[in-house]
Parts: C-alpha cells; sequence; structure tokens
C-alpha cells in the first residue's frame, strides 16, 4: 500500500549570512491512509519547518539538501505553481495554529469557504452554499446559515478554527496537516476541536500529521509519535509507548516535563497573613451606548485574598475575566470595588500610591509586547532599579537571579528565545523587590520543557524571597502542581476557591469538573 504521506532522508538548511544553518537532518517519515502521526519537539526543532516544506511554502533563503517528499505517488519537489495550487486544499490540507491568520477578514465567512469548495470540488454557487451550510453545522457551529454572513471577526478563536477545519475536510483531501491548532485556545476550547478533529477522522478515514509541543495532547489524537530534537527524529514510537517507555534522552526529558496534577512541586503551607485582598471587584470595558446602556462587566463582585508566600491559582476558559483581575488589581483597567494592600484601602487606580506599585509587579504573557525592542537588556532592567532605588550595578545580579549571563546585559530583544525573554521580563518584576507578583499566563507560548525551567525559577525566587504570586493560567494540570489555592472563573463570576489538594472532590463545581476533564493528561 502506497503511503498517505513518505518522507525520506530529507535534510534542510536556511542560509544566512553566518552561513548554512541546518534545520532538519536526514528525516525519515511515513504516514498511512488513515493514520495519525504526531510530531513534538520543542520550538526550534523544524516541526513547522517539515509542514512549510510539505506544503511547498518555504523561504526565499531554504535549501533543500537532500531527501524526498511524496503526497502518494506524487512528487512534491517537483510539481510547477500551478500544479501545487491543485493540491493544496485538494489533496493535502493544512490547519494553522492561529486561525485569525488563515481567514480573510475582509470577506465573509461563507464567501470564503463557497469559494474553496468551487476551487477543489468542481462545485457550482448553489452547491457549494447548501454543502458550507452543511459542513459548519457539521462541525457544530450553531446557526451555520448567520455563520456564513458575518466576518472573522466576528466570531470566536474556536469558531474560527472550527470553519478553518470545516473547510479542510470539506475539501476531501487524502492528509491534513495540523500545526498547533489549539494552542491558541483555552482548554476547553481546545478540548472541544480535539473531540472534533477524533470524529472527522472516524468518519472520513482522512490522514494526518499532528504538530504540537504538547507530547500530552498529542497522545490523545495520534497513534504514532514522532519526536523531533534540534532538526533531528530522535524517537519514533506507538503514542502510549512514548509515556510508558521512552527510549531516548530527549524523549524522557520532554515527558518529565508534562505537568502531571499527582507530582506537586510545592509542599509548604502558607502563612495565615493577608497581603493582598479585594472585594466586590468589577471591570467594565467600552462605554454606554447612545441609548444609556452599559456593556456588561467583565468580572462580577470577584472576592479573593492573597496570602503573604502563597501561590494562588486563577483558571478558567478564555473570556472568563481572569486577565481583567489582574488589570485591576495593578491599575491597567478602571475597576469598582475595593482592594486591601498591606493596610492601604485601594478603590481606583489612583489609589495606588508608589510603594503599592513597587510592592506589586506583573508579567505578561506576551514577552515580545512588553519588552522595547529598541532598548537593550540592561536599560529594560536598569529604569525599575532607578525607579525603586536601586542602581545600574544590579543588573547583574538580576540577570543571574533569573539564570542568564551577566552578557546578556548587551543584546537586544530579538537576539533572546522565547524562554529568555521572559527570564528578562521575571527579572525586571523582580528589580522592584515585590511582595506580589502577578503571573498573567506567562507560560502559555512557551514549549513544555521552557515552561518547566520558567515554572523551576520562579519556586527558587519565591524561596529566596518570599513573594507570593497570583498565577493566572488556562492550565489546570500545571496550577494544580504548584498552588496552594485555586480560584476558578467562569463568565466574570467565581465559581470555586478551592485547596489545590481538594479538586478531585466531589464537591467542586460542575464547571471546574469540566476543566479538569478537558485538560490533557499523558497516556500510556
Amino acid at each position: 500500500m502506497i503511503p498517505a504521506l513518505a518522507i525520506k532522508n530529507y535534510t534542510l538548511d536556511y542560509a544566512t549570512a553566518a552561513g548554512p544553518v541546518r534545520v532538519l537532518h536526514d528525516i525519515s517519515l511515513q504516514i498511512g491512509p488513515g493514520e495519525v502521526l504526531g510530531l513534538v519537539g520543542e520550538s526550534g526543532s523544524g516541526k513547522s519547518s517539515l509542514a512549510w516544506a510539505l506544503m511547498r511554502h518555504l523561504p526565499d533563503n531554504a535549501r533543500e539538501i537532500a531527501g524526498s517528499l511524496h503526497l502518494g505517488d506524487t512528487d512534491l519537489q517537483r510539481l510547477s505553481p500551478r500544479e501545487l495550487t491543485r493540491i493544496r486544499g485538494r489533496r493535502l490540507g493544512m490547519v494553522f495554529q492561529d486561525p485569525s491568520t488563515s481567514l480573510n477578514p475582509t470577506l465573509t465567512i461563507g464567501r470564503q469557504v463557497t469559494e474553496t469548495l468551487i476551487q477543489h470540488r468542481g462545485l457550482k454557487q448553489r452547491e457549494a452554499d447548501a454543502l458550507a451550510v452543511d459542513l459548519l453545522g457539521h462541525v457544530e457551529l450553531r446557526d451555520p446559515a448567520a455563520i456564513m454572513r458575518r466576518y472573522p471577526h466576528e466570531i470566536s478563536g474556536g469558531e474560527k478554527q472550527r470553519v478553518i477545519i470545516a473547510t479542510a475536510f470539506g475539501c476531501r483531501p487524502d492528509i491534513i496537516l495540523f500545526d498547533e491548532p489549539t494552542t491558541a485556545l483555552d482548554v476547553i476550547t481546545g478540548a472541544r476541536i480535539l473531540e472534533l478533529f477524533a470524529r472527522l477522522r472516524q468518519e472520513t478515514g482522512v490522514a494526518a500529521l499532528y504538530i504540537s509541543h504538547d507530547l500530552a495532547l498529542v497522545t490523545r489524537v495520534a497513534d504514532r509519535v514522532a519526536v523531533l530534537k534540534r532538526g533531528r527524529l530522535v524517537e519514533e514510537a506507538p503514542a502510549a509507548d512514548i509515556f510508558r517507555a521512552p527510549r531516548h534522552a530527549d524523549t524522557q526529558a520532554l515527558v518529565q516535563a508534562v505537568p502531571r496534577p499527582e507530582r506537586r512541586l510545592v509542599h509548604d503551607k502558607p502563612g495565615d497573613e493577608i497581603l493582598l485582598s479585594a472585594s466586590d471587584i468589577e471591570v467594565h470595558y467600552g462605554r454606554a451606548s447612545l441609548f444609556g446602556h452599559a456593556p456588561p462587566p467583565a468580572t462580577k463582585s470577584i472576592g479573593l485574598d492573597v496570602r503573604a508566600g502563597e501561590i494562588l491559582g486563577l483558571v478558567g476558559e478564555s473570556g472568563s475575566g481572569k486577565s481583567s483581575v489582574a488589570r485591576a488589581l495593578t491599575g491597567l483597567a478602571s475597576f469598582s470595588g475595593k482592594v486591601k494592600f498591606d493596610n492601604q484601602a485601594i478603590t481606583a487606580a489612583r489609589d495606588m500610591n508608589a510603594a503599592y506599585r513597587r510592592d506589586v509587579q506583573i508579567i505578561f504573557q506576551h514577552p515580545d509586547s512588553s519588552l522595547n525592542p529598541r532598548h537593550k537588556i540592561g536599560e529594560i532592567l536598569s529604569r525599575p532599579l532607578k525607579l525603586y532605588g536601586g542602581n545600574a550595578a544590579e543588573i547583574p545580579r538580576l540577570l543571574e537571579q533569573v539564570r542568564l549571563p551577566a552578557s546578556y546585559a548587551g543584546r537586544w530583544p530579538h537576539q533572546l528565545s522565547g524562554g529568555e525573554k521572559q527570564r528578562v521580563a521575571i527579572a525586571r518584576a523582580f528589580a522592584a523587590r515585590p511582595k506580589l507578583v502577578i503571573c498573567d499566563e506567562i507560560t502559555a507560548p512557551l514549549d513544555v520543557s521552557v515552561q518547566a525551567q520558567i515554572i523551576e525559577l520562579l519556586l527558587a525566587l519565591r524561596a529566596a524571597t518570599g513573594t507570593a504570586f497570583l498565577f493566572i493560567t488556562h492550565d489546570l494540570n500545571l496550577i494544580r502542581q504548584i498552588a496552594h489555592r485555586i480560584a476558578v472563573m467562569r463568565r466574570g463570576e467565581m465559581v470555586d476557591l478551592l485547596p489545590a489538594e481538594d479538586f478531585d472532590a466531589e464537591h467542586v463545581h460542575p464547571y471546574t469538573r469540566e476543566l479538569m476533564a478537558a485538560s490533557p493528561v499523558p497516556v500510556g
């Protein structure tokens, strides 16, 4: 039987000013008809480069050194641009990480789906319209006819991804490449997308290459798993065996880094001293309409407290209000209600004096957005030091505290990896010697091994400084490893606030149980 996809001895370089950089080295993989192969590895391992090579969308500086890429009996490397246009979508589909980049913001959903069906299925407009409505309904989008009339900005991220998946399956390809399709989604939406993928795969028999850095997730959808490390294939095995008996040291390290709720990393108990308490916190965005109707609040009467030295987890799906709580507590969003910190009463951002802003720091999800690209690392760290009474002589200590060389002070942000940038953001927060650090999804964009390193660093800093953390995340497995207590939010309301060890109890809120069920756990 001819494989649906065959990669044989494939080697790829990128030409750079400093010379060629090898990104894939002698890769050989096969995917049979109807089979799902998971491809995992850290950022920079070459996963996405392989996907782009298969789609024939390599950058101009790419150099294919050796090997072959076959879709069935078709040699992908020998196809002309016109032949590639016919192949893409019709025989070789792709679902990207961020669905927003896959949809044209100027066209309705219906037009984008039907144009694809007309091009790859040869349908008439009326036939394409009917099939599009059927496909959107089949991926469980409510009122597909209404979705057809909307523009991308008028639907959620999960709905956009369902549109992309419906279109990909609707073209009836031989194989679909999935490149981190749930990374940009919250855990519940991601779980529903995985359930959808499993059902469509069973119904259609399509083969798939499923690319992710989340090893636990891949074992839920793949028949076999291949592990890449710095462009080399280090292991390939049935999905369950990867967790049960990983052979290669790099695979073992990936398995060890996967968060497991039963593997607690924090064993002490915080004291009874309340560091920060918040009551009746409501955050409003936008203005009242012409008719005087105010938009609904992003958070509804939230009350919580953080004890000295405690790690309090705050979890919930996208739009639950987690980040709005962080923005309120740091004065980045207007709020009503009351915050009390070190016996200081705060009812608005204007009440947050210099001492409060020094003692309460925040680390954001994307360091690319929070680090000024025009400033070197040393200058980025010097500013909080000057503001809070330190001096530039402390910069080497701050860098070493987050396990970066002191020489990084002379580097620019773009010269650092994602994990290194996040370490700089952590160093900047700790330059103020804070009592409370709010971490807003700071591990979400990181692969599992870098995430484990960042968590280990934060726990070491807490042990050294006694700093408390409000740790916001949608990763329930991770927060159950490190938090003393966990608060759960849904649609702006807090539905649970429990000690981490009680999250297996039967009395948790139904939504909390749904979060637990949606959180991927290792298979094997």
